[in-house]
């Protein structure tokens, strides 16, 4: 299946849609320099379409919840005047949604159950492709798996240009719902970009793997696919990735005007002296008029030191 090559960067996308984007933060914790950034940009290249931009928090973990992270995320978005359209949405609140689409995937004959242990394909050696275990088991608890075969998925990054995946080459049958009975990112992400009617999804590379698993779900749900854009993540000078998980200094919303001005470094958008320690709603309407989409092709490292 491919998706059709669009380099367009006016006004809409090829289905002729107003663009719709999304930032959508899990909360997990506060946002550090590397989820400032990954915002930045999203909202960056919403408005230089004239389009909207929306926020979701995606709390479908509560295991791996941070008390008060969700209001921490908010005011370091109001405070960097990141600020978004309509009403803010919450991933918990989508349940009917994600039952309803695994209903429609279960009725097509799409999913099957597994009771495959974690331990057991890692000593198998299984993590990168499921082995079609639990396939044909007809198993009736666990955790549910779309099947996937050798389904070829193709489409035209906007800044990281033509992929191509084997889905059953990695990761083979992919889980939608845990065992515990979490809803799956993977799922998660697909029902409600389609039910909020986002036509662009401009995330960190790191992410990347995850869209031909996303755009074949959407094929199976007849959802239409959106565009899709991956940017470089931002790393420590030793190459590792700035995230929550490995414990990444949160932002100081004190310094909102040097936050936004070292993204904007960052992106090759340096800001005129007089606009150093300007109010941030400053800075990010001057960040919208000089921002160009096309600037992010000339990097094709999936990698920026967060200088």
């Amino acid at each position: 299946m491919s998706l059709p090559n669009d380099n367009s960067v006016t006004g809409t996308i090829a289905t002729g849609r107003p663009y719709v984007g999304r930032f959508a933060p899990s909360p997990t914790g506060p946002l550090h320099l590397g989820s400032l950034f990954a915002a930045l940009v999203s909202l960056l290249d919403a408005r230089k379409h004239a389009g909207r931009w929306l926020l979701r928090i995606e709390d479908i973990d509560p295991p791996r919840e941070v008390a008060g992270a969700t209001d921490a995320i908010l005011k370091s978005l109001e405070s960097h005047a990141l600020l978004w359209d309509g009403n803010l949405t919450f991933q918990r609140d989508s349940t009917d949604r994600f039952l309803n689409a695994i209903e429609q995937l279960r009725q097509a004959d799409h999913l099957f159950y597994c009771d495959c242990a974690r331990k057991s394909l890692l000593a198998a050696r299984s993590l990168n492709a499921y082995p079609g275990t639990c396939r044909h088991k007809r198993l009736d608890s666990g955790a549910l798996r779309v099947r996937v075969y050798d389904t070829i998925i193709e489409f035209h990054d906007r800044w990281q240009g033509a992929q191509k995946a084997n889905l059953g080459d990695r990761p083979g049958d992919f889980v939608i719902r845990r065992r515990d009975l979490l809803f799956a990112y993977q799922l998660a992400v697909i029902v409600d970009d389609h039910a909020s009617g986002v036509t662009d999804v401009v995330r960190g590379i790191d992410l990347i793997d995850s869209t031909p698993r996303q755009i074949h779900l959407q094929a199976l749900l007849k959802y239409e696919h959106p565009r899709y854009g991956h940017f470089p993540v931002l790393t420590d000078r030793e190459g590792s990735k700035l995230s929550k998980q490995t414990g990444s200094t949160p932002i100081d919303d004190a310094d909102a005007s040097a936050n936004l001005e070292r993204c904007l470094n960052l992106l090759g958008m340096p800001l005129a002296s007089t606009l150093r320690g300007a109010p941030c709603t400053e800075i990010v309407d001057w960040a919208i008029e000089h921002y160009e989409p096309c600037s992010l092709l000339k990097s094709k490292s999936p990698f920026m030191v967060a200088t």
